[in-house]
């Protein structure tokens, strides 16, 4: 991610569930914060080069800090272990503007939230600002057990006394607790909002039960990509505006071969997930294998997510 992004104070670290903690950011000389949406996310520069895409927690309406929450991943290629094992209290960081690629719709009649595991972060947003709004909402929250249930208490306060807004908790670790997708969107209200957002083989199931429903009314968020990235390599890539191109190697991604040169690119999640690195595409076409563009931008062919998709052609034209 280039530019010089938000200035970030580290104010706090808190236990939520086995293996998750948040963290509490502020402004280092405690100003206001760029206002965010329910669902956003911020991205969040760490050491080495990495960027990762993390949703924010606390309510829209704080002005004052950033709130993520972070897994950490047995899988984990150095972002969550990180954060996990060296901040302290105090530290520095440097973060992107929030941006929502996971908009509530405020004004749905009802909504459905389905989540698994580390994606109930999105959630915490979205049900504190429709507690605000008066309009109810119910939560279908799958976790591996109790422990590793981050946010459930503060969930259910949120939907205590509130007309039409609930709380159900999955526990894997139980047979009968497992959360069936098929049956909730089965009995959802026909004009809800539903949305997932979870592992892959969760978010599958959920788009699968949902294909009967009107496609405005689904909503869903990956945090991990669902297809490896194309590093097969044996294509040119060239830039249109600065007229230089580069041929990329088997084993590289075209982000991969851009920055390996010194061009200066947006990206983050370096999954095809965020949509930081989307591009322009002007000839060529394109081997995609992000989660981010639809169906109809894909076979239109105009755009790229440069840091995981690749060619199906000798040579890909860029606008850059």
């Amino acid at each position: 991610m280039s530019g010089h992004g938000i200035p970030l104070l580290l104010r706090q670290i808190r236990h939520e569930a086995r293996g998750i903690a948040s963290y509490e950011l502020v402004a280092p000389d405690g100003a206001p914060l760029p206002a965010f949406t329910a669902g956003a996310h911020i991205d969040l520069q760490l050491p080495g080069g990495l960027v990762r895409s993390y949703s924010l927690v606390n309510p829209p309406a704080d002005t004052h800090r950033y709130v993520i929450a972070v897994n950490r991943d047995r899988d984990s290629r150095g972002g969550s272990s990180w954060l996990h094992e060296v901040p302290r209290v105090g530290e520095l960081f440097t973060a992107s503007a929030p941006r929502n690629d996971f908009p509530l719709a405020e004004h749905a009649a009802s909504s459905v939230f389905i989540a698994g595991g580390i994606g109930i972060t999105p959630f915490i947003a979205m049900a504190s600002r429709l507690r605000q709004l008066g309009r109810p909402w119910q939560l279908h929250y799958a976790a591996r057990s109790r422990a590793q249930a981050a946010f459930a208490e503060a969930l259910q306060a949120l939907a205590d006394g509130q007309p039409g807004c609930g709380v159900g908790l999955h526990l894997s670790e139980h047979e009968a607790g497992r959360l069936d997708i098929a049956r909730v969107v089965r009995e959802a209200p026909a004009e809800a909002h539903l949305y997932c957002c979870g592992p892959a083989g969760m978010i599958d199931d959920f788009l699968k039960a949902c294909a009967q429903r009107p496609a405005p009314h689904v909503h869903h968020e990956r945090f991990a990509a669902s297809q490896q990235a194309a590093t097969g390599g044996g294509y040119e890539v060239a830039l249109a505006r600065s007229g230089r191109s580069f041929a990329v190697a088997p084993g590289k991604s075209i982000l991969d071969t851009l920055l390996d040169h010194g061009v200066d690119v947006q990206y983050a999640c370096s999954e095809g997930i965020c949509g930081t690195c989307k591009t322009g595409l002007l000839e060529g076409e394109a081997d995609h294998r992000d989660d981010y563009l639809t169906p109809g931008e894909r076979a239109a062919n105009q755009s790229i997510m440069i840091c995981c998709s690749g060619a199906r052609s000798r040579r890909l034209v860029l606008d850059l």
